[in-house]
């Protein structure tokens, strides 16, 4: 087993072109291939509610079959179990599958009802970054997300950590932030999938609980919401978001550094082009802020 280390966000409207010109990248090799995916659930979603994602992966050159486990994760920023491997066929490995332990705890009536439940097929554009004593695998993804007959983007980067520190995944986030529009996304493409597939996303009601939640919590809920927001159209979603965000500004216990960023962003949410590089900037220093790095 692996431990994944990885910061996911999201990006803007024009975030893929800019990404390609930043100066951080632009000099730098880049890899280019094309990924279809499909995700098995069993129909009363016992991997999901376990939160674990399971997927066949066709690349150019190999069929690689991945089970991974939620860990912990906030802001953007997971950590991960991974088991991969490669397969022969477009089928799933259940003997390999049944080897691991979290799939022996859920039990072989789960591993025997696994079928097909959603798909994602997308182009990854890949560079590899060394900061100082660390590497990061840059990975631009761009493609669809099809569930039945309903179809949502993908437009997402994901800066994993290959070695060294995570707090270099948020130092090279805030450079590319300087001219690149983007936000911390929490939902994996699996989530997405699943969602889109049921037609319901999770989000919670602010009603009346903003006032308990954590001030962490309070800005996973927003980025949660916003997640839910882009593959929804719900507007509902976007007012939730900023709820949470205006909760925190309003916040008179916290610092100036969590408050003045929230408001900015509350603010921005009010706008039709709310996501901006600015609002990278304010999502990234808000995160900072709070200790979350």
């Amino acid at each position: 087993m692996a431990m994944e280390i990885e910061l996911k966000l999201a990006l803007g409207g024009s975030g893929a072109r800019r990404l390609a010109a930043h100066p951080r990248l632009a000099g730098l090799h880049a890899r280019h291939e094309t990924l279809t995916n499909t995700y098995y659930d069993t129909p009363a979603g016992d991997l999901e509610r376990h939160r674990m994602a399971l997927r066949l992966r066709r690349t150019p050159y190999h069929i690689i079959q991945t089970l991974k486990t939620a860990g912990e994760g906030s802001g953007g920023l997971s950590s991960r179990g991974e088991w991969e491997w490669p397969v022969s066929e477009h089928a799933l490995d259940l003997a390999g599958l049944e080897a691991l332990p979290p799939m022996q705890a859920l039990g072989r009536e789960v591993l025997f009802a696994l079928e097909p439940r959603f798909a994602t097929d997308f182009a990854r554009t890949r560079w590899l970054v060394e900061e100082g004593e660390a590497t990061i695998e840059v990975a631009l993804d761009q493609g669809e997300i099809h569930a039945g007959q309903q179809r949502v983007a993908i437009d997402e980067l994901e800066l994993e950590l290959k070695q060294g520190a995570p707090d270099t995944l948020w130092r090279f986030a805030e450079a590319l932030a300087e001219s690149v529009a983007l936000r911390p996304a929490n939902a994996s493409k699996a989530g997405r999938g699943a969602a889109l597939r049921d037609g319901r996303w999770p989000v919670p009601d602010n009603t009346g609980e903003l006032h308990a939640a954590t001030p962490q919590q309070r800005v996973d809920r927003a980025i949660s919401a916003l997640d839910a927001l882009g593959d929804s159209g719900e507007r509902a979603f976007l007012a939730r978001a900023r709820d949470a965000f205006r909760s925190l500004a309003d916040d008179a216990a916290l610092d100036t550094t969590v408050r003045q960023p929230a408001g900015w962003l509350a603010e921005a949410l009010d706008g039709p082009q709310w996501l901006t590089p600015r609002f990278a900037q304010h999502s990234l220093a808000l995160l900072a802020a709070l200790g979350a790095r």
